[in-house]
């Protein structure tokens, strides 16, 4: 296994069927499959990015957007560091439903976590909500604002790793208390083994 700084967990949240499971096999496994069933509960995900020479490992929970769900996705958002909510742009619903996702998200997380409003879609004509209201809501909600394919993979790479970003500058920042789980944050092997290290010279000194 490659070895990483730090490792963020995420989750991705959004009604059913505006694409959240593509995006993370878009993102995963760069492919995307026109089949893929609704998502029974969560499904998982990984991978190590790059961010300013760091290895950082995501792990991904994509939630179910189904009602019946809901208490069970609920609980994944309390060890989260990072979210990506999504809607589809074409259709009109998906957007509407967006402020009950982020009451509900911001409810049950950490007050530090890094959101990330996802119009998923994007290379389809028909449209329901235009990029300008995308802007205007996630402006509105302090969210970082993206629209993606997880089709064609436009912008599906930048959303994760835009959050990540945002993320690792508030961990350089202090912003994080790093030995609280509920931050959704644990350093990797190295950061461990670079600290072991330092205690050990420190105590010879």
């Amino acid at each position: 296994m490659s070895p990483y700084q730090y490792l963020f967990k995420y989750i991705i949240i959004g009604d059913t069927g505006v694409g959240k499971s593509c995006l993370l096999l878009q993102f995963t496994d760069k492919r995307f499959r026109t089949d893929h069933d609704l998502t029974i509960g969560v499904e998982f995900g990984a991978r190590l990015i790059n961010i300013d020479g760091r290895q950082i490992k995501l792990q991904i929970w994509d939630t179910a957007g189904q009602e019946s769900f809901r208490s069970i996705t609920r609980s994944y958002y309390r060890g989260a560091a990072g979210a990506l909510l999504v809607y589809d742009i074409s259709r009109r619903d998906t957007f509407i439903h967006l402020s009950r996702w982020l009451e509900e998200v911001r409810q049950n997380s950490n007050p530090h976590m890094t959101i990330i409003l996802v119009g998923n879609k994007a290379d389809l004509e028909r449209r329901e909500v235009t990029f300008q209201e995308g802007q205007d809501f996630a402006r509105q909600n302090n969210l970082i604002f993206l629209e993606t394919s997880a089709k064609t993979s436009q912008n599906v790479e930048e959303a994760f790793i835009l959050t990540a970003r945002k993320i690792y500058e508030n961990i350089q920042a202090g912003i994080y208390d790093l030995s609280n789980d509920a931050h959704g944050i644990k350093c990797g092997p190295v950061v461990s083994q670079q600290a072991t290290r330092l205690g050990t010279s420190m105590r010879g000194i």
